[in-house]
């Protein structure tokens, strides 16, 4: 007993959470899950979550596959989704995206971004802290450098910033992540739909658990706290 009120008093001491070994194997697991879940995503699973998709969306996905989308193609879809962290559980709305997107583009991440677009509501709610979304926005020097540095038309775009452009973007999101971190906070990175996918390509480089939002993800009703910019 007497050893026990020791480690109590030492525990409330020094605020010390005691966590047991089960609990972080556990933890451990889950976030190893979370980070793989993409790639866990296969082609036959896929197949089998289409083939037992709801009677009220089975003819969309008879429209659908393989007339207009392969199953790669949605496999792919849903895995990059899973890779930023968006749930795919709203199937419906995922099928429906594709749907309005297939006769526009066939590129996966211009269908992608449109399906986020659509899942604005689920997304917002889901990086809401405490009835807002905390947010850095890009200064309008950035947005402007990224936008003239994309090359190509349609499904082609792609992008070319020159390397110490690069490497300066880097340094300035470090900086203005860094500083926020010591507040606290850890806020979603905000732009402009057009550049949102290559944003997210840069940043997953050196912050890989850092949202990237377009502004057409930030649903309606959506509150927002806004902690500065990357300038």
């Amino acid at each position: 007993m007497l050893l026990g009120d020791r480690k109590a008093r030492l525990i409330a001491l020094y605020r010390v959470t005691v966590v047991d070994a089960g609990t972080i194997i556990t933890t451990h697991l889950t976030e190893l899950v979370k980070d793989n879940i993409a790639d866990m995503l296969s082609y036959t699973e896929v197949q089998k979550l289409l083939g037992e998709i709801h009677p009220d969306s089975a003819k969309l996905v008879a429209e659908l596959v393989p007339a207009r989308i392969s199953i790669s193609g949605v496999q792919r879809i849903l895995q990059n989704l899973l890779t930023e962290g968006v749930s795919i559980r709203d199937i419906p709305t995922i099928l429906e995206g594709i749907a309005e997107a297939a006769p526009v583009t066939a590129n996966l991440t211009q269908m992608t971004e449109h399906i986020r677009a659509r899942l604005a509501r689920q997304i917002s709610a889901q990086q809401s802290r405490e009835g807002a979304i905390p947010i850095v926005t890009l200064s309008p020097e950035w947005d402007e450098t990224f936008a003239d540095s994309i090359v190509g038309n349609g499904d082609e775009r792609q992008l070319a910033m020159a390397p110490t452009a690069l490497q300066g973007f880097i340094a300035a999101v470090r900086e203005t992540y860094d500083r926020l971190a010591s507040d606290g906070e850890i806020p979603c990175l905000l732009t402009s739909p057009s550049i949102r996918p290559f944003v997210r390509s840069v940043i997953e480089r050196v912050r890989p658990a850092t949202v990237v939002l377009s502004q057409n993800e930030i649903h309606a009703r959506a509150r927002i706290r806004a902690l500065g910019s990357v300038g």
